[in-house]
């Protein structure tokens, strides 16, 4: 960001449209994550696929938006931030177009990479372009309404994606993502005004592309994993070149001049323990967003919108409990906060893991409930945390850092999530003590089970009745709940004790306010 550059004060009015622009891009970006999910039965039916196929939707978009977002933030300095802006929003709408017209599952996997780096561009240059229109207390209540947008979108789009998709089909999903995106895009046109980094440098591209290469093979990996199995030559391949990958980005990173990710940073243990918090909430939360309709709608027999409906309990808390912990974080150290919020999440995975398929919808409402109102504490405070661990001078990267870890580990998670389901989906269905379900049988139905397509798996288990095979779902989907919880538990333990760590020195750094309660 320019910060020494400061353009003069725009109008309220054209100050107003930037907002507006930015908001709607923020609104379609929980948006393009959410409605898919509740739209994969509907796609499905529709365009057929195989499991991996019908993976990469979700996982498509989150690769391609986490593994972009520091290379897009370095391009808006360079090249402005309107520009980068218009042209994110562009892609993106235009993606999502392509997408309600696509004829079949490997379009769908492209375009949703595309939307997915779209995503990217707009969301580091909005962000830029809205700290250079607004300042002190005005650009606090901008930034608040980002996150209320981005809230709005994870409450409410899976019960819009419901309704559309009762409606009118699951390609209304992305027709109306990209009317709103081409909203946000004529806003922007009027009103943003055009602000680059002087001083800002090339780009990584070393950096860049052993990350995302790394990430994308060990996401692949983790995908095909439970069809082709854990130990053989495709897996090992893959992970064993995501390692290279990995280590050849550490190299890159560490003799660059000018690097993509500051490696020193992490010799902050505040700084590390925030990037812990930003990929936390992935195990969570953000994968049953993903997980959850699947399980509603294949195996609960819920219509999209009676799934969609039930989604909100789990997201309507982040309406408001973001906004309370803020408070409460002036009179209780934030570390507390987060650990507590983590802590109840987890006790609500554990709740959740008791309730079979068949039950009445009104018994998942608790643990629903319980796990977005613990989520919910810590995701307001992260944003502010990213960027107080560090000092002032490398905020910037502190916040792009932060990002990508959340994006990038959301879309981990939701791989890594997906496998395990997929592992125990098959391990269920042998040891369901179903006559004769063989090995081979019980390793191709297992992941098609796993999303939730009861009636392809039955179709290529016809020895074994729907109960039967909704009792396997149900042992897989509460020993990944068991998973879950405690890697939530772990991950609260761990955060409480790296953001308890004293701040750096005063030449760094003046404090950690976001880590300690305020006297």
């Amino acid at each position: 960001m320019d910060t020494n550059h400061r353009m003069k004060p725009a109008s309220p009015a054209r100050r107003a449209f930037v907002l507006a622009a930015v908001c709607l891009a923020a609104l379609c970006m929980p948006l393009s994550f959410t409605g898919p999910a509740i739209a994969i039965p509907a796609i499905a039916a529709d365009l057929h696929g195989t499991p991996l196929a019908l993976a990469w939707i979700t996982n498509a978009f989150m690769l391609s938006f986490g593994g972009c977002l520091m290379v897009a933030g370095t391009l808006a300095d360079r090249y402005g931030r309107k520009r980068v802006f218009l042209l994110g929003m562009g892609v993106f709408s235009a993606a999502a177009l392509a997408l309600s017209a696509a004829p079949g599952i490997l379009w769908l996997d492209v375009l949703r990479a595309v939307q997915g780096l779209g995503c990217a561009m707009a969301l580091s240059s909005g962000l830029a372009a809205l700290a250079q229109e607004f300042d002190g207390p005005a650009r606090a209540r901008a930034f608040s309404l980002i996150g209320t947008a981005f809230g709005v979108g994870l409450a409410f789009g899976p019960f819009l994606a419901g309704t559309l998709i009762t409606h009118t089909g699951w390609r209304a999903i992305f027709i109306a993502t990209a009317v709103a995106g081409l909203a946000a895009l004529l806003a922007a046109a009027r009103a943003m005004r055009e602000s680059r980094d002087p001083q800002a440098q090339g780009v990584d591209w070393p950096g860049a592309l052993t990350f995302t290469g790394a990430l994308s093979l060990f996401t692949y990996g983790l995908l095909q994993a439970p069809d082709s199995g854990w130990g053989s030559a495709a897996s090992l391949g893959l992970f064993g070149g995501a390692a290279l990958l990995l280590a050849a980005f550490i190299r890159v990173e560490r003799r660059a001049a000018r690097p993509m990710l500051d490696l020193t940073l992490f010799r902050l243990p505040a700084f590390a323990g925030v990037q812990l918090l930003a990929a936390a909430p992935a195990f969570s939360f953000v994968v049953l967003l993903v997980l959850l309709p699947a399980r509603f709608i294949g195996i609960e027999g819920y219509s999209a919108f009676d799934a969609g409906r039930m989604m909100i309990a789990l997201s309507a808390p982040m309406l408001v409990l973001p906004i309370l912990a803020g408070m409460a974080a002036q009179r209780i150290a934030a570390a507390h906060i987060c650990a507590c919020g983590l802590l109840l999440a987890a006790g609500g995975l554990l709740w959740l893991s008791t309730c079979a398929p068949g039950q009445s919808p009104a018994s998942l409402l608790g643990p629903l409930l319980l796990i977005g109102c613990g989520i919910s504490l810590p995701w307001g405070l992260m944003d502010g945390l990213a960027i107080s661990v560090v000092p002032v001078e490398r905020a910037g990267m502190a916040a792009g850092i932060f990002n990508t870890t959340r994006v990038a580990g959301e879309g981990l998670a939701l791989a890594i999530v997906s496998a395990l389901l997929g592992t125990f989906a098959v391990a269920a269905l042998g040891g369901a003590g179903i006559a004769g379900i063989g090995a081979e049988q019980a390793a191709h139905a297992g992941p098609f089970l796993a999303l939730g397509e009861l009636r392809h798996a039955a179709t290529l288990l016809p020895q074994a009745g729907a109960a039967e095979l909704a009792q396997a779902y149900g042992t897989a989907f509460r020993h990944l709940l068991y998973v879950l919880a405690s890697i939530t538990t772990a991950s609260a333990l761990l955060i409480l004790a790296f953001l308890r760590h004293p701040a750096p020195a005063a030449t760094d750094t003046a404090a950690l306010p976001a880590c300690k309660a305020q006297q």
